[in-house]
């Protein structure tokens, strides 16, 4: 048999009572007694018991083996029995300090005999760390074994048993390892056997807590424990022989961490804030503080009580609040909360742990802030009984008065916002008061314009309140009530007209100078002496006069009701009144004219143009008419052809349709195409009737078996006049002028562009000219050249004389010369061109010219000159010799060259 050794007593109380009907090994036998060996069951247990945990083990005592019992507990919501006879708790719950009692019923299913045990459950008394140490026995605990009978006699069977749970203190100052129990079994006198320990704390996190001698079977535990980490260890013993067999069934072992008072109190904030309402009743909950403490919450040492210390300020009492030393709920204890007066209250809050004993509890402070909330305990009040104010006349949205008022309550709050309303003084609504959001103010508003000449004073009575209402209980008056006085000062206004538009009836074609109606205006201003004087706005069409004086209106032109300013029968002019006040003010007025309609208006034909065939059928013209007069000055008209000419009869025929409506024919079988003119008289319904003859002008052409016109050009053409033909033509002529006038300036550009290709200005041929590079002759006495040493040169100097590396980049290369032609000191005019010519053969064979691509030097003056340097020639020399009066037979283009050299002297 194994069993446990090293808790000490004081920590097994229940040892002996599981054991009590144990045999010794020696295998005595005792005579078997079906039912419960003990009368009653003791266990003695910590304060808190848990869901689920057990509490010790009932035996019942099968001597036949054959009985099949169920247990039944007294206390069903609190207590069970397993069947293997185990009672655990159903819940969780605190143990009183008084004994629980219940009972265990057994019951046998087959006979229903019944059997029945007490069970005492008692309060263990606190495990102090002294009397721990003081401990100094350890003892042992078996593993447990059952009895079951064989062949008549009773044996132990090994059996698993629930060891009682080992209390051990935290904080434990030592000395490590301390020896907690010893496990033993009966068989290590035969085998040698191997003890172990697992579970967290042994060889699970955190491992090394608990230790375990192989051998001995000797726990210990290695340094001190915390129970805010870990508050409970599950661990399970084990035995095994040297081949690790298992000989024994593992035991379980509850380590339960006795709490210390190792914690203070922690409020969960630091500042608490809270609110109450001024004026409130005693009793009245202001606000919960909330402290907690890491040890054990059902232990005294996790039991906070809170109490109050100090309270800032002390009025009107020093103990305006109380709090709930358990719950820590703040309510108020005293009247006289005015926030006028004190506006915030600072209570410091302690919380002590061991139910607030000041000895032994530890302790920690709070603070928590209480404001008292404003309620509408104050009204409005004005600050004076009468305001004043004043507005022109006929102006709104101006303030007339700012109405002030004081109040006591919190600024910018319902029970602070004043509302103002007009109690008297103002039947029509003229006045409104609006309220200032950040003055609390009110504003005198005129929102209907006001008239000095009715009213000249108004007394308005205002009354003044919150915006929410007073609290119970106040004995104030809610509302303030004061007078405003505003008086009206007198404006100029401006004169109206009356009726304004003014309308009357005329008929159209009044002559100039009748007078048609007085339009006056009167002036608002009845205690002003002013004049009024009249003068024209608008008058679109300038029919009209008014006088300036009186306001009559005259016409000055004739009225016509067909006037495009005449709109749906009315004419409209509009008229200016202007007093002489100051400043000075004018009003218009509208004049309607209804023109009644007279019948001064002939109807015309319409369309005015038409088109027919050449034959009376397949077509018609149909015609209406045209008049601007209106009934019964109009329509139904009468259509006619006059008898002249004679040929308007004989061709056409006209016949009325309707009142509106006629109809147009060719009445003879065949007319020529063309456009004739078809007089037409027309008369309308007035009375007298107005006639007129208005011409139709209709286009006759052929037609093809669909009645449309198939020599539309022909017609056309025949139609244009006079005016339009000789316009036609002087057009085209113009045109031809310039055509030609272009052609011949473009022959004549060809002919000027071909004579430059064939006569060279000689002041663009660089061959018989001097090059002007700069000015470095000698004045105008060296103005007399020798132009004979200009012409082609007999002899050229060759290139050979020159060093070698000295040639300039821009002469030619080293060639032979090409034989150009010698022009003669005096050649004949027809010589010129053979002359270009064989100059032109000669460049194209010259193998040293440069291609059409390549860079030309312009300023090039041939490999060398016999005349040696231009400063030195002497004109005089070689120019007498030479006649150049041929030069005048040359043309225009050499006449000046021809006055330089054959004029003489000169």
């Amino acid at each position: 048999m194994c069993r446990i050794v090293g808790a000490p007593r004081t920590l097994l109380p229940l040892l002996a009572a599981l054991i009590q009907a144990s045999v010794e090994a020696s295998g005595e036998i005792a005579l078997c007694k079906t039912g419960f060996p003990e009368d009653v069951y003791s266990a003695v247990l910590s304060k808190d018991v848990h869901e689920g945990q057990p509490l010790l083990n009932v035996k019942f005592s099968n001597c036949n083996g054959k009985r099949k019992v169920q247990y039944e507990s007294s206390e069903p919501a609190d207590f069970q029995v397993d069947e293997d006879g185990m009672v655990y708790a159903v819940r969780s719950f605190p143990l009183s300090s008084e004994q629980a009692k219940f009972l265990i019923y057994a019951q046998d299913k087959e006979t229903q005999e019944k059997w029945q045990v007490a069970v005492k459950l008692s309060l263990k008394p606190t495990l102090t760390e002294e009397s721990v140490k003081g401990s100094q026995e350890i003892e042992e605990i078996l593993f447990p074994r059952q009895f079951t009978k064989h062949s008549g006699y009773l044996q132990r069977q090994k059996r698993d048993w629930v060891i009682p749970p080992i209390n051990l203190p935290e904080n434990s100052r030592g000395p490590f390892p301390q020896e907690l129990v010893r496990i033993r079994s009966d068989r290590d006198k035969n085998l040698s056997l191997r003890y172990s320990v697992t579970g967290p704390g042994a060889d699970q996190p955190p491992t090394g807590i608990f230790i375990i001698n192989p051998i001995s079977g000797q726990l210990s535990v290695t340094k001190p424990l915390d129970r805010e980490l870990i508050a409970r260890f599950h661990l399970r013993a084990h035995a095994v022989d040297i081949n690790g067999n298992q000989v024994e069934n593992p035991i379980d072992i509850v380590i339960n961490v006795i709490d210390m008072n190792d914690n203070r109190p922690e409020f969960l904030h630091q500042v608490w804030n809270g609110t109450v309402p001024e004026g409130s009743k005693p009793g009245t909950y202001v606000m919960t503080v909330t402290a907690i403490d890491a040890d054990d919450p059902n232990a005294l040492n996790g039991m906070l009580r809170y109490r109050i210390l100090s309270q800032a300020p002390s009025t009107p009492s020093p103990n305006m609040f109380t709090i709930n030393n358990e719950t820590g709920d703040i309510i108020t204890v005293a009247a006289g909360l005015d926030r006028e007066k004190v506006q915030q209250y600072t209570l410091i809050i302690q919380a002590t742990d061991m139910e607030g004993n000041p000895t032994y509890g530890l302790s920690n402070t709070a603070t928590a802030v209480i404001t008292v909330t404003d309620v509408n305990d104050n009204p409005p009040e004005f600050t004076a009984m009468t305001f004043y104010g004043e507005v022109p006349e006929n102006r709104v949205d101006v303030i007339v008065a700012n109405l002030t008022v004081t109040d006591k309550d919190q600024p910018h709050t319902p029970a602070w916002n004043a509302v103002y309303r007009i109690s008297g003084g103002d039947p029509t609504g003229r006045f409104a008061i609006q309220t200032d959001p950040n003055s609390n103010d009110g504003l005198v508003t005129v929102v209907k314009p006001i008239d000095f000449e009715t009213n000249r004073m108004f007394v308005l009575t205002v009354a003044a309140e919150n915006q929410v209402p007073l609290a119970k209980g106040i004995q104030h008056p809610p509302q303030s009530t004061a007078t405003v006085s505003v008086t009206v000062i007198d404006v100029n206004e401006n004169p109206y007209f009356v009726p304004n538009p003014k309308i009357i009836r005329q008929e159209e074609g009044l002559h100039a100078g009748t007078m048609l109606t007085t339009f006056t205006a009167q002036d608002p201003d009845r205690y002003m002496q002013q004049n009024i004087r009249y003068t024209k706005l608008s008058d679109p069409a300038n029919w009209l006069k008014i006088d300036p004086v009186n306001g009559q209106i005259t016409t000055i032109a004739v009225l016509d009701r067909e006037s495009p300013n005449v709109k749906n029968n009315i004419y409209n002019a509009t008229f200016l009144a202007s007093d002489n006040g100051i400043p000075p003010m004018s009003g218009t007025g509208t004049l309607q004219i209804y023109l009644l309609d007279i019948n001064d208006n002939a109807p015309q034909v319409l369309p005015q143009e038409a088109e027919t065939c050449e034959t009376p059928d397949p077509n018609s013209i149909n015609i209406t008419a045209l008049d601007y007069d209106i009934d019964p000055n109009a329509g139904p008209f009468a259509f006619d052809l006059p008898l002249s000419p004679v040929t308007i009869k004989r061709n056409w025929t006209i016949t009325r349709l309707n009142g509106d409506f006629a109809q147009l024919n060719l009445k003879i079988k065949f007319l020529e195409a063309g456009i004739y003119e078809v007089p037409i008289i027309i008369t309308d319904s007035g009375n007298p009737p107005k006639s007129n003859i208005s011409v139709l002008r209709v286009k006759v052409c052929q037609c093809d078996s669909n009645g449309d016109c198939t020599d539309v050009d022909r017609i056309v053409g025949a139609g244009l006049g006079t005016g339009a033909i000789i316009a036609i033509l002087l057009c085209i002529i113009i045109l031809l002028i310039l055509v030609l006038m272009f052609v011949v300036w473009m022959k004549r550009r060809d002919k000027e562009r071909q004579a430059k290709q064939l006569l060279i200005d000689p002041e663009d041929d660089v061959r018989d000219n001097i090059l002007k590079y700069d000015e470095e002759g000698g004045g105008e006495e060296d103005q007399d050249y020798d132009l004979s040493q200009l012409q082609q040169p007999d002899t050229v100097e060759p290139d050979a004389i020159k060093p070698v590396g000295i040639r300039r980049l821009d002469e030619r290369p080293i060639h032979a010369e090409p034989q150009y032609p010698v022009r003669s000191a005096a050649p004949h005019p027809g010589d010129i061109g053979d002359f270009i010519n064989e100059g032109l053969k000669a460049a194209d064979n010259d193998p040293t010219a440069p291609p059409y691509d390549s860079l030309l030097v312009f300023d090039y003056e041939g490999s060398g000159s016999t005349a040696g340097s231009l400063s030195s020639l002497n004109s005089s020399s070689s120019g007498g010799e030479q006649d150049y009066d041929y030069l005048n037979d040359w043309g225009p283009r050499f006449k000046k060259l021809a006055d330089m050299y054959g004029g003489g002297d000169d």
